[in-house]
């Protein structure tokens, strides 16, 4: 128990926020090579940002306990002392009410000053729970529970702020944490294919680091770290994000014509539909656009290869409700073995109400167990999202999926 602390007066909270930043940097640093290649940076993101962001407390006023007991009340000075008793301590009976607080958080953020020109409220901290108490000789109801409102008031204050800043900081780290571990990343990369160049085999250290366990921090339950493959890391190839781009634009510069002219497309299936993207892929990448190619679990309806591996795959299919939607996501799951792949689904409604059709996509996505995030709207019926691999949550692809009305289909 922390007796009579003169709460948020006792650390600076702006360095103890340079503080946190610093050691999740060398922390980011002195993390194993493989470990780090081997786990999605988003969730090394989320994991640090978590692990050294700060919880600031929130008081249940609803659950307070209220409780009293006889003191002695210390009256050295009083007026009514004589001047000859004034350098004795001099106590008489009073009574002392004691207000217990409960609350959630961590209790060291009651030492963060952020006015240290401010008067700061006194109360004791033990366990969970914030102990107010107030004295007197002739305590009245009213008068105590004024000072009780008031004392919480001005801890409520101080303490919205700072929730304010926490989430601030929060944001701060996660994109600390991004360039730090990208920047060690592509270090890694670049010094892994330095030594490849060689022409040597490469050997694999025996005392590499296999497991990562974080370490126990006292002040709260931390976030764990999130799990990566054992073997040692192999970049493999994957397509970048200007390509993936230019093929989405590639997509929607022919579904749109699909749009503007659907009587020349009236008795079209999915077959025929992939075969006119294919034409379009095949006329800008060089023929590495394929129909029909099976892959991992099953066959896809576009597929673009490089070295031998699957770096872009498509579906084309008619809007068919949620459900269809949902089974065209698990297809993608099925074929998608390989890291950082990049993906698609093109709808075409037909007979539908499209608005209808556009507010339940979105629903149905993020309802599926693999997705990680959102990333927004790319048009006004085009979507994206980060999605974990099923068998892996560090494997992930970008999937998009782009939506056209095409009336008069049949």
């Amino acid at each position: 128990m922390r007796e009579q602390n003169s709460l948020f007066s006792k650390y600076d909270w702006s360095k103890v926020q340079d503080s946190q930043k610093q050691q999740m940097i060398a922390e980011i640093a002195r993390m194993d090579g493989n470990r780090l290649l081997n786990t999605s940076t988003d969730d090394l993101c989320d994991y640090f940002a978590e692990k050294y962001s700060i919880n600031v407390p929130t008081l249940y006023e609803n659950r307070i306990i209220a409780d009293q007991k006889e003191t002695q009340i210390d009256v050295s000075g009083d007026r009514y002392r004589a001047i000859s008793d004034l350098s004795r301590p001099y106590h008489i009976p009073g009574t002392e009410i004691e207000i217990t607080v409960p609350f959630d958080g961590e209790a060291d953020v009651f030492d963060f000053s952020i006015n240290p020109f401010a008067n700061p409220p006194i109360a004791d901290i033990r366990g969970n729970s914030l102990i107010l108490k107030f004295q007197g000789t002739d305590l009245k109801p009213d008068q105590v529970r004024a000072q009780i409102d008031k004392t919480l008031s001005r801890i409520n204050k101080d303490l919205n702020i700072l929730r304010r800043d926490a989430k601030e900081f929060y944001e701060q780290l996660r994109n600390i944490a991004r360039q730090a571990i990208e920047s060690r990343k592509e270090k890694l990369l670049s010094n892994q294919n330095l030594v490849a160049s060689l022409g040597f085999a490469l050997r694999e250290r025996k005392d590499a680091t296999k497991t990562y366990v974080s370490p126990e921090v006292r002040r709260k339950i931390r976030p764990i770290l999130p799990p990566a493959s054992n073997v040692p890391y192999k970049p493999e190839p994957i397509l970048s994000n200007d390509d993936y781009e230019h093929i989405i634009n590639v997509i929607q510069n022919m579904a749109q014509v699909m749009e503007r002219s659907p009587s020349a497309f009236t008795s079209i299936d999915e077959e025929a539909l992939r075969s006119h993207f294919l034409v379009q892929l095949n006329g800008h990448y060089e023929g590495q656009a394929t129909a029909e190619t099976f892959n991992y679990e099953g066959k896809t309806d576009i597929l673009v290869r490089v070295e031998g591996k699957n770096i872009f795959i498509a579906e084309c299919k008619y809007w068919n409700g949620p459900k269809k939607l949902t089974e065209t996501i698990d297809q993608l799951l099925g074929y998608s073995s390989w890291r950082d792949t990049k993906v698609a689904i093109i709808i075409f409604n037909r007979r539908k109400n499209f608005s209808k059709v556009l507010e339940v996509i979105p629903a149905t996505i993020e309802s599926h167990s693999c997705c990680k995030r959102s990333l927004g709207q790319i048009s006004e019926s085009s979507y994206r999202y980060i999605f974990s691999n099923r068998d892996d949550p560090n494997r992930e692809m970008v999937l998009s999926v782009l939506a056209f009305d095409v009336p008069g289909l049949t």
